[in-house]
């Protein structure tokens, strides 16, 4: 059984535990749906100030909504349309210190301010992106940037 642990309050630290958790919590299980739930609701638990974490899927040539923690959130996004849909195109992390001035930003959530999107690729190929919505302008860092890279790289793994 899962159970959540007291943080330390040292983004670093904290940040390292998450890591582990997710680890532990996505050992054994091969279900990518499954995977992708857990991650979410991880993520969610763990990340203060922030209104929507959850997955995207790459099907078809565009972005599919995956698992996920918020409000409904828009079901599709195509290849370098928004925040989601320009990560998949620059094939690298977009993180959005304020997303009113963010060129063509979809608002799926009329109280987000700011965002981090994260490609995650499968076998070479993109798999999807890791998305988190903050209703705080400028919310994300470089530790968070560096640190939801590394989580991407668990999903990567196990997925």
């Amino acid at each position: 059984m899962f159970q959540t642990q007291q943080y330390s309050g040292s983004k670093e630290k904290d940040y390292a535990l998450l890591l582990k958790q997710l680890e532990a919590l996505l050992a054994d299980e091969q279900d990518q749906v499954a995977n992708l739930s857990n991650a979410s609701a991880l993520l969610n638990q763990f990340l203060p100030e922030v209104n929507w974490v959850g997955f995207y899927i790459w099907k078809n040539d565009e972005l599919v909504l995956g698992p996920f923690q918020g409000l409904p959130a828009c079901v599709r996004i195509g290849y370098g349309k928004g925040v989601c849909g320009t990560a998949v195109k620059e094939e690298k992390t977009q993180r959005i210190a304020d997303v009113h001035q963010f060129p063509g930003h979809i608002a799926c959530d009329a109280a987000s301010r700011s965002e981090i999107v994260v490609p995650i690729y499968k076998n070479g190929e993109i798999f999807g992106v890791l998305d988190i919505d903050s209703p705080i302008t400028d919310r994300f860092d470089e530790i968070d940037e560096q640190y939801l890279e590394n989580f991407a790289t668990i999903i990567e793994k196990n997925i």
